[in-house]
């Protein structure tokens, strides 16, 4: 797929995504600032959410309203949760304004049509589906409908709701589709990350894959890049310190930043499939193992396991040769350390 020109698949760079989410606690300088600080740290774009806690769910304090199963947000109800965490959509414009101005893609999860109305009007690059939306299929093909690239998280979804996702969005006119490997827990444990279906989503969907990451540090986006993700998503605050519905599970700037450096390196480690040796290899070549007379030789005299070793530099004949050499006799008188050829020995 192409964002903006910036080509995201197999063989290019990976694509860094900095999540704001709600980690601007409400004031629009740390959302800025927040922006400035996923530059510096080598981000190509940050992400927002689009909602407000009236177009995401009811304001109801039954029971089903309540968060409950071990989340960081136990007992509280949904609608004032998201209350708190929701981006003020007139900042939106704003904020993408400084993005483009820093060279930055920025673009947002919509949560519903109008939300999705409203970023298509700020003109952004993409449309991103969120985890929870990938089963509202109206959600995506109204997405889909914009022609923009679709990035879709896949957290708690089933093949089959993944399937049914990725048809309804093609089916919507969708030509440019990624989606990311997600465990929506938050914090999510590094053994439930499940890292190498990502490989094997890139094959079932025909589609770059890249990771959404809620997990505490940077080892495993790590490890989604040697397994061929081509985009990394996480979540960027200031300071955990700072609190707010997302800090807990965010990196710190310092923390993004590292992440980004060592997702360079080893996206250049990847390389390509090759059994050939590398420029700087060569030089090595040298000090490869070697037949060599290890100790003096008269003409005449049999070469023998005692006088022949296969020993570094690479000077000498290929080891592959010791055992037609060994009970041959030298042509000629023969000094420790002279590597072995054919003109030495008699045939």
């Amino acid at each position: 797929m192409t964002i903006a020109g910036r080509r995201i698949g197999p063989g290019c760079p990976i694509y860094l995504i900095a999540e704001l989410s709600a980690n601007h606690n409400q004031k629009f300088e740390q959302a800025v600032r927040i922006i400035h600080a996923a530059k510096d740290a080598g981000a190509d774009a940050v992400k927002l959410q689009t909602y407000t806690a009236d177009t995401i769910t009811l304001r109801s304090d039954k029971e089903c309203f309540r968060i409950a199963g071990g989340t960081l947000w136990d007992g509280r109800i949904l609608h004032d949760l998201y209350q708190e965490a929701f981006t003020p959509w007139e900042w939106q414009p704003k904020l993408k304004e400084i993005a483009d101005q820093l060279g930055m893609h920025l673009f947002s999860s919509a949560f519903d049509d109008s939300a999705v109305d409203f970023l298509e009007q700020m003109n952004v690059p993409a449309h991103k589906v969120a985890s929870p939306e990938l089963v509202d299929i109206g959600l995506i093909q109204k997405m889909a409908r914009t022609g923009k690239p679709l990035i879709i998280s896949t957290g708690m979804a089933s093949e089959e709701e993944i399937s049914e996702a990725v048809d309804a969005a093609r089916s919507a006119g969708a030509t440019q589709i990624a989606l990311l490997k997600c465990t929506s827990a938050y914090p999510a444990p590094p053994e439930e990350a499940n890292l190498l279906t990502i490989p094997e989503m890139a094959r079932r969907f025909g589609c770059p894959v890249g990771l959404s990451d809620h997990t505490m540090g940077i080892e495993v986006p790590i490890a989604a890049v040697a397994l061929g993700a081509c985009i990394i998503e996480k979540h960027l605050c200031l300071r955990r310190a700072d609190g707010g519905p997302d800090g807990a599970f965010s990196l710190e700037p310092q923390e993004f930043k590292a992440m980004v450096a060592m997702v360079r390196t080893a996206e250049k480690a990847l390389g390509a499939v090759s059994f050939s040796s590398g420029e700087r290899e060569a030089a090595s070549r040298k000090f490869r193992r070697s037949l060599f007379v290890v100790e003096d030789v008269k003409e005449g005299e049999l070469f023998t396991a005692q006088n022949v070793r296969s020993i570094r530099p690479a000077d000498g004949m290929h080891p592959r040769h010791l055992s037609e050499v060994l009970g041959k006799r030298a042509a000629c008188d023969v000094e420790r350390g002279t590597p072995l050829s054919w003109t030495l020995v008699v045939r």
